[in-house]
Parts: C-alpha cells; sequence; structure tokens
C-alpha cells in the first residue's frame, strides 16, 4: 500500500503522524511511505531520517495526497486539504467529526474512508489511541493552567503548591478518566488541593486507592459542581463521551460564581468543550476572558510538546496502521473490532452512531462495509 504524511498544518501544530522507525516499518512489511517535505522537522525528525529507512520524500502535500491510498495524519484535515480528498482514499487520523458539521460533511462529500483515532475502542471501553494524546493533555492542563494564574497573564496571582504558611491553590477536576486523573496528579505532585468530580462511583473507589491524600473524590452532579468551581482557582474540563459532543457541565451563568482571575482549561474542546463559554483557540492566541475567568481552549494542546507527543502518539498508532496497511482496511476492521469502532464514515455515509445524532444524519453500522 503507499502510505503518505502530509505536513500538519493547523496553527502551532509540529507533530507528525509517523516517526522514522514507524516508516522503516511499513517498508519492511513491504509498502511504500512518502512524507512530505519537512513535515516531521517540527518534532525532531528531518527528512534524511525518513529518507534513510527507505521512504520517500514529497516537494509539497498536494503530491502526498494525490499518490497515496492512505493518509496518516495527527489532526483532522483543515479546509485547505479538503480538495485533496477523493473517494475510497482512506484517512487515518483524529477527526472529532460531533464537535463539527461543516468538517463531516466534507468528508462525506469527499467519499472518502475515515477512521478516526479517538473512537478505536477496545472491548474493557478502554480507548487506545486517543489515550498518549489524553495523557499528555491532562498533564498539560496543569502546566498552562498553573501558568496563567500568574497575575502577568491576568490571573488570581496563586502558586499552585503555595509555600508553608499559606494555602495551596484549589484544582477542580470535571471527569476522572485518563485526562482527569492526569491532571489531578500533575496538580496533586505540585502541592495544590484537588477535587475530582466524576459520575462512576466504580471509578471514584478506584481513584481514591491511587490518588494521594491531597485529592478528594465527588460524585460529579449539579450541585456538587456548582460547590467545588465556586472556590478554585483552576477548573480541569476533562470530560469524554466517546465520539459524542461533550455535555455543558460549566454555564455561562456559573462564572458569575467562580473567583475574578479563576482559570479554565477545557481539555474537552475537541469534542465542542464542557464548558458552555469555551470556543476553540490557539497556541498564538490561547487564551480569553468572560466574566473575569480566563478560558483556554486550545484544541492541540499536545502539539505545544511535539517530540514527546508524537513519540507518544506513534508508539499507539503504528500497530493499527501496519493493520490497515497489510491487509487492507475492509479485511483488518472485519478482523479487529476495536479498529471497526474506528470507521466514522465511508463513502459518503456516516458509520458512527454518535456523529450521525449530533448532526440528524442516516447512520449505517460499520459491518455493513466490511461484508
Amino acid at each position: 500500500m503507499k502510505v503518505g504524511v502530509p505536513k500538519e498544518i493547523k496553527t502551532n501544530e509540529n507533530r507528525i503522524a509517523l516517526v522514522p522507525a514507524g516508516a522503516e516499518a511499513l517498508v519492511g512489511a513491504g509498502h511504500e511511505v512518502l512524507i512530505e517535505a519537512g513535515a516531521g522537522e517540527g518534532s525532531g525528525f528531518g527528512d534524511e531520517m525518513y529518507t534513510a529507512v527507505g521512504a520517500r520524500i514529497a516537494a509539497d502535500a498536494a503530491t502526498v495526497w494525490r499518490d497515496s491510498e492512505m493518509i496518516m495524519k495527527v489532526k483532522e484535515p483543515i479546509e485547505r486539504e479538503w480538495k485533496h480528498m477523493r473517494r475510497g482514499q482512506l484517512i487515518f487520523t483524529y477527526f472529532h467529526f460531533a464537535a463539527d458539521e461543516k468538517l463531516t460533511k466534507a468528508h462525506l462529500d469527499s467519499g472518502a474512508v475515515c477512521v478516526a483515532y479517538e473512537t478505536v475502542e477496545l472491548p474493557n471501553r478502554e480507548l487506545p489511541l486517543l489515550t498518549p494524546m489524553s495523557e499528555v493533555a491532562g498533564r498539560m492542563a496543569v502546566q498552562e493552567g498553573a501558568k496563567y494564574l500568574e497575575k502577568l497573564y491576568g490571573g488570581r496571582g496563586v502558586l499552585l503548591g503555595g509555600v508553608p504558611g499559606v494555602a495551596p491553590a484549589k484544582v477542580v477536576v470535571l471527569g476522572g478518566g485518563v485526562v482527569g486523573t492526569n491532571a489531578a496528579k500533575m496538580a496533586a505532585g505540585m502541592g495544590a488541593k484537588v477535587i475530582i468530580l466524576d459520575l462512576s462511583l466504580e471509578r471514584l473507589r478506584y481513584l481514591s486507592d491511587v490518588m494521594p491524600a491531597n485529592v478528594q473524590l465527588i460524585h460529579s452532579n449539579r450541585h456538587n459542581i456548582l460547590e467545588a468551581i465556586e472556590t478554585a482557582d483552576l477548573v480541569v474540563g476533562g470530560v469524554l463521551i466517546a465520539g459524542a459532543k461533550a455535555p455543558k457541565l460549566v454555564r455561562r451563568e456559573d462564572l458569575k460564581r467562580m473567583r475574578p482571575g479563576s482559570v479554565i482549561v477545557d481539555v474537552a474542546i475537541d469534542q465542542g468543550g464542557c464548558v458552555e463559554t469555551i470556543h476553540a483557540t490557539t497556541h498564538e492566541n490561547p487564551t480569553y476572558v468572560v466574566d473575569g475567568v480566563i478560558h483556554y481552549g486550545v484544541a492541540n494542546m499536545p502539539g505545544g510538546v511535539p517530540r514527546t507527543s508524537t513519540l507518544a502518539l506513534t508508539n499507539a498508532t503504528l500497530p493499527y496502521a501496519l493493520q490497515l496497511a497489510n491487509k487492507g482496511w475492509k479485511r483488518a476492521l472485519k478482523e479487529n473490532q476495536a479498529l471497526l469502532k474506528g470507521l466514522n464514515a465511508a463513502d459518503g455515509q456516516v458509520t458512527y452512531k454518535a456523529v450521525a445524532d449530533a448532526f440528524g444524519l442516516p447512520y449505517v453500522p460499520a459491518e455493513k462495509f466490511v461484508g
């Protein structure tokens, strides 16, 4: 199979979907690998590192898209790339369709086969291709939140861990999944007082066994959320419903209850965000203020640490990419139920129910495409 990796062109996105070791594995399995010139530089991988393992370098993105049967990316194709997509071409990347109707319809119109990293799901409900970036984003959420709490950036001027004689900051984490767990670990490690809210009592019981003493576990409901955010210095949104839009847990009117200069970092922004007033921002302009509360909504947060993120992501995606290339997408999906759940669109049809429900579109089960 001809596998193409174009350069990521989303603002300040420096990751690449395939490291040289991954290219070597694909070439070793008998496939052709085409990398756009300079695509790996932001992550520290020069073109010569790819040619050394048998990949070819293409001068531009148009060539990569034209000559490839499977496209591997990190982020969803943005509008400038839509003209390159074609019917039957396999695109393997993060899509987050349920948060963007225009994006969804563009891919349906193209007729491309869209396998989404974020909905590949193991029998135990684990999302193996979302997990590494959720780990990065959860940890970065606290790192970024701590920065924007500084007075220089308009924050309350609070140090997360405090100092002897001065109370630490209060960090509220909405959701006890991968993002929330990693955010809580970071915040707790810095000495903050941390509260995690989650709907699952089973999950809360697990977290109570693994979290340090400065992390408090609270059942998530409207009353408890409001009580927690009223005195929070930093709120981290880490809510996920696989493939679907995130629920709005913090409403516009709730901001008036929060402390001026407090910070919200909504990691759920890729799925629309769990804060009503959040909208996507970029690494260049990451924050804005509503009712005195700083909002951070960078949609490709792990792109800020591309070396770490690229290595973590490709460790997870490469085994699945090899299956798709070795077997073709239909056979690979038929033989791997986890990968089958990654199919979001094919031949102009929506094949993931949460995406269809988000926009009132017809839904065709993925099984119908693999026989």
